[in-house]
């Protein structure tokens, strides 16, 4: 089922791409604002095998969870859902003003006294090992299906999960949310793809990514990635990033003239110096090289809901690819937030209130759990 909704809602705080830029170079927006009971914590494993057989001596995947876990008259944790974060974030993504209220506070759709919220940093970012931890240019190629291992190993060895309300993803988390659902499809109740597709990374999806990995490594100081001084020349590529993920209509209000363009550029690029590890940002864009959930849509069991923006030119509505896989998934649903002066086009994601009302609707449709569920009157559902 595919729904358009309607206008873009009114009280977003527009913000510059410059500040974007430094959102999602460092993982954070602002200061968090303060949860139930927040923790922070390490698995640590041994021999972490990777799908190509390469083999991580010791894997660090750091975590953090919000809320307090329930569990049934089994023992068993029932409140735990999983949320996922883009490319080049971390699980503290979330916890931005942009989101964490929208989603986490009193009331919200994923109440942290409801929930037992867990954020992953998924392999090769934030807390968990990555290549600027010491093997730089010799660390292993990790791929998407890596990083959704890590997260799983977290879940059931880390957190003695065995069975998720929800997995909810965007960007990357996205479509890292539809290889959970193929890959342990009873795993979960519900799944929320939010600004992903269930296609190969191609087309002009992979080109982009393929200019920035191109510029890493053709940097003079790059030096097959075993430097000793941080390049530095490709940081002055890096504003394509922002370029690709904000919206037109807001490019155009921060840059109306052509001096204004050159004065944006060049704020962009300021907020790369020195704030990102060449290695690091080329194994992100890289990792994407194996995710292709298509032809095993049909092994999806849980009941899914798919956001994506009509301006998001990452996953663009021309391809036409929504409808023939939302049509494969049972009782699936599809939501295009069209475009406004209130979108971002694909960093509307993070913007949580644009589709928070589509998340509380399917979390409600799942119906209780925790304990919520423990003190509901036996004559409810």
């Amino acid at each position: 089922m595919t729904t358009t909704a309607s206008g873009g809602l009114p009280g977003l705080a527009r913000v510059t791409l410059a500040a974007w830029g430094i959102a999602f170079a460092t993982g954070a927006a602002g200061e968090p604002a303060p949860y139930l009971n927040p923790h922070e914590a390490d698995l640590v494993l041994s021999d972490f095998k990777l799908e190509s057989g390469a083999v991580l001596p010791q894997a660090r995947l750091h975590y953090t969870t919000l809320g307090n876990p329930h569990r049934d008259a089994a023992g068993h944790i029932d409140n735990a859902v999983l949320v996922l974060h883009g490319t080049t974030g971390t699980g503290k993504q979330f916890l931005a003003p942009t989101m964490g209220p929208e989603l986490f506070a009193p009331g919200a759709p994923l109440d942290a006294a409801q929930y037992f919220v867990v954020l992953t940093d998924g392999l090769g970012r934030g807390g968990s090992t990555k290549p600027s931890d010491g093997l730089r240019g010799r660390f292993p190629r990790y791929g998407y299906g890596d990083v959704v291992e890590g997260q799983y190993r977290v879940v059931t060895e880390g957190l003695g999960i065995k069975h998720l309300r929800a997995v909810i993803g965007t960007s990357m988390g996205g479509m890292q949310t539809w290889m959970w659902g193929e890959r342990h499809p009873d795993m979960m109740d519900g799944l929320v793809a939010v600004a992903s597709q269930p296609i190969p990374v191609s087309g002009r999806n992979a080109l982009w990514r393929r200019l920035l990995i191109e510029a890493i490594r053709s940097d003079p100081d790059y030096k097959g990635g075993d430097y000793e001084k941080p390049p530095t020349q490709f940081t002055k590529v890096l504003p394509l990033f922002n370029i690709m993920t904000e919206s037109v209509l807001s490019q155009q209000r921060e840059a109306p003239s052509n001096a204004d363009a050159v004065k944006l550029y060049d704020r962009l690029a300021a907020t790369y110096a020195g704030k990102v590890d060449a290695n690091d940002w080329l194994y992100w864009f890289d990792s994407s090289f194996d995710y292709d959930p298509a032809p095993q849509l049909g092994a999806i069991k849980a009941k899914l809901l798919a956001i994506n923006f009509a301006d998001d030119a990452l996953n663009p509505v021309e391809l036409g690819a929504m409808e023939p896989a939302i049509r494969r998934v049972s009782g699936a649903r599809f939501v295009l937030v069209p475009a406004s002066s209130e979108t971002h086009g694909h960093q509307s994601l993070r913007y949580a209130k644009l589709w928070r009302s589509y998340l509380a609707t399917f979390m409600d449709e799942l119906g209780p759990s925790g304990p919520v569920a423990e003190h509901r009157p036996p004559t409810g559902r």
